[in-house]
C-alpha cells in the first residue's frame, strides 16, 4: 500500500546514467536511494544507459560505471549485461521504438513538425529580452495546415518536432517528498522533442523509455524537478500510467556550494583509489538526505533496506562532510575480520613486494598478527597498507616532528643502552620486554616518556601506533636492536659540531 493507502503496483525503479564520465557521488547516492527502495519493496532496479549524446558518450565511462556498481555492491535486476523483458537498455540501440511513438503522437496531432530557423528563434528570443519576459516559443508552426507540412517536408526540409502543450492552466507534479508542485503552462512551451539529426532529445528518450519500461517510480535529484512538468506532460501525451516522482535533495560543500574537486573526491574510483570501503560509502550515502532516527548511524545494508523511507527523505541539501566520511570508513577498517581486511589490501602487499604466494604457515601468522595490531588505528584501507610498511619494508624516514621532539642528543646514548639491555631479554615477547624497560628507565633515571618515546620513532619512524611493547616483540629482538643503534648512529651524526 502507498501512504494514502492506495493499491500500489510492483515497484520498478530505474538509474539512467550518461556515460560520458564517471560516476560521482550525487549519482551514487540517488542510484542507492533507488536500489534500497526497490529491495524493501521486492521490486525491480532497472539500470539503463542514457546513451543518446553519442558525441560525449563512451563505452570507456560505460565500464567505469558498471564496475563502480559492483565494487558499490548495488546489483541490478534488468540492464546492461543481465538482459530483461523491456530491453535494449541502451538508449543507442532503442531508436527505432522513439521513432514508433513519435509517429503515434504526430499522428494523434499531439506532437507536430517545427520548420523555424535559427535565425528566427533567435530574433524571437532577442525580442522576448527586449520586453524583458521570459522566452517562450511563439508557436508560429503550431497551426500549419496537414497540407502545408506535408509539402514543406516534400520540399526535404528537415523539422524538429514539437510537442503540444496547454497554453492555460497549471500542471501539477506530485512528488512524494516535497508534495504537490505547481507550473504555470504558459511558462512552459511547445518543447522539443526530436531534434532536426532524427535523435530524440533527452525528455522525450527518457520519458518513453520510463514508459515502455513500466517504471513506477521515478526517484532522482531535485535539480531535475524543472523539468518534470514537461515529463508529466509527456507521459499523458504518451497516454502511458504516471509514475511517482520523489525528488531528492542535491548534496552541496560544507559551505553550501556545488560539490566539486576542491572539497575532496567526487567520483566513486576516487574513493576507492583512496582506501574507502564500499561498505562505508553506501552507509554514508544514506545519510545524505536520509536520518535513520535513534542516533544510529553505522549500518549494514540490510538494515538500510529494512529503514529506509522515501517519506522521511529531507527536502533541504545534505552537506557533504569528508570528516564524517573518513570516521564512517574507520568504523568499517576496524571492525572487519582481519582476515577480510588482509584480503582487501592482498594486492597492495604484493605489489610492494611485501608479500608472496609461497609464504609459510608461520609468517602468515605473524603478519595477522601485526595487521591485527595496526588494523585497530586503521582508517583506511590505504592507512592499513602505510601502517604496515615498517614492519615489512623497514623504516625510510622518521617522522620530522618527533625528529625535533624525540631526538635530542641525549637519546642517543639511552637508545644504545636499550639495545644492549635487550639482548638479555629472553623470551622476547611483550610482557617481559615491559619489565626490561620499566627497570632500565628506572636505573636510568629519566620519566617513561623519556625513554618509551624515542624508541618507538627508531623503531617505526612514526610517533602514534600499537603499544610499544607489543611492537617490539612483533619486530623481534634483531630488528629492535639494529633500528635502536640506527637510530642513535643518526642522531649523533646529525647533531651540531662543537
Amino acid at each position: 500500500m502507498t501512504k494514502d493507502g492506495e493499491t500500489q503496483r510492483s515497484v520498478r525503479v530505474r538509474f539512467a546514467p550518461s556515460p560520458t564520465g564517471s560516476l560521482h557521488i550525487g549519482g551514487a547516492r540517488t542510484a542507492y536511494f533507488n536500489w534500497l527502495f526497490a529491495r524493501q519493496s521486492q521490486g525491480v532496479f532497472v539500470l539503463r544507459i542514457d546513451d543518446t549524446d553519442q558525441r560525449r558518450s563512451t563505452e570507456a565511462s560505460v565500464q567505469q560505471i558498471l564496475e563502480s556498481f559492483r565494487w558499490l555492491g548495488i546489483d541490478w535486476d534488468e540492464g546492461p549485461n543481465v538482459g530483461g523483458p523491456y530491453g535494449p537498455y541502451r538508449q543507442s540501440q532503442r531508436t527505432d521504438i522513439y521513432k514508433e511513438e513519435l509517429q503515434r503522437l504526430v499522428a494523434q496531432d499531439k506532437a507536430y513538425p517545427c520548420f523555424c530557423s535559427p535565425e528566427q528563434l533567435a530574433a524571437e528570443r532577442e525580442e522576448a529580452q527586449r520586453l524583458g519576459v521570459v522566452h517562450r516559443y511563439s508557436g508560429r508552426c503550431r497551426h500549419l495546415s496537414v497540407t502545408e507540412r506535408e509539402a514543406r517536408l516534400a520540399r526535404g526540409e528537415r523539422p524538429v518536432y514539437r510537442l503540444r502543450v496547454p497554453e492555460q492552466g497549471v500542471t501539477t507534479v506530485h512528488d512524494l517528498i516535497r508534495g504537490d508542485v505547481e507550473f504555470r503552462n504558459d511558462g512552459l512551451d511547445d518543447f522539443i522533442i526530436w531534434k532536426a539529426d532524427e535523435t530524440p532529445t533527452y525528455h522525450f528518450a527518457s520519458c518513453v523509455d520510463d514508459a515502455r519500461m513500466r517504471i513506477t517510480h521515478i526517484i532522482r535529484a531535485d535539480e531535475h524537478l524543472s523539468n518534470t512538468p514537461r515529463h508529466v506532460l509527456l507521459f499523458e501525451a504518451l497516454g502511458y500510467g504516471m509514475p511517482q516522482f520523489a525528488h531528492v535533495p542535491m548534496i552541496l560543500a560544507p559551505d553550501r556550494s556545488k560539490l566539486s574537486k576542491r572539497h575532496g573526491a567526487t567520483s566513486v574510483e576516487e574513493y576507492r583509489d583512496q582506501g574507502i570501503l564500499p561498505e562505508a560509502l553506501v552507509n554514508y550515502l544514506l545519510l545524505l538526505g536520509f536520518s535513520p532516527g535513534d542516533d544510529q548511524e553505522v549500518l549494514t545494508r540490510d538494515q538500510a533496506v529494512q529503514i529506509f523511507d522515501l517519506y522521511r527523505v529531507t527536502k533541504h541539501a545534505a552537506i557533504y562532510d569528508v570528516k564524517k566520511l573518513e570516521w564512517m570508513n574507520a568504523q568499517y577498517v576496524r571492525s572487519m575480520p582481519t582476515d577480510v581486511l588482509l584480503d582487501r589490501i592482498w594486492p597492495d602487499l604484493a605489489a610492494r613486494g611485501w608479500v608472496r604466494v609461497d609464504m609459510t604457515r608461520e609468517s602468515l601468522a605473524w603478519l595477522r598478527w601485526v595487521a591485527a595490531a595496526v588494523q585497530v588505528r586503521g582508517l583506511s584501507l590505504a592507512h592499513v597498507v602505510d601502517s604496515l610498511a615498517p614492519y615489512l619494508d623497514g623504516v625510510a624516514r622518521y617522522d620530522e616532528k618527533g625528529k625535533k621532539k624525540h631526538f635530542t642528543s641525549a637519546v642517543a646514548d639511552r637508545l644504545e643502552v636499550a639495545a644492549s639491555a635487550l639482548e638479555s631479554v629472553e623470551p622476547f615477547i611483550a610482557p617481559v620486554v615491559e619489565r626490561c624497560y620499566r627497570d632500565l628507565i628506572q636505573r636510568l633515571g629519566v620519566k617513561g616518556g623519556e625513554l618509551i618515546h624515542p624508541t618507538r620513532l627508531a623503531l617505526t619512524g612514526q610517533t602514534v601506533g600499537p603499544g610499544l611493547f607489543e611492537v617490539m616483540a612483533m619486530l623481534g629482538k634483531s630488528a629492535c636492536q639494529e633500528r635502536l643503534r640506527a637510530a642513535a648512529a643518526l642522531i649523533r651524526a646529525e647533531a651540531p659540531q662543537a
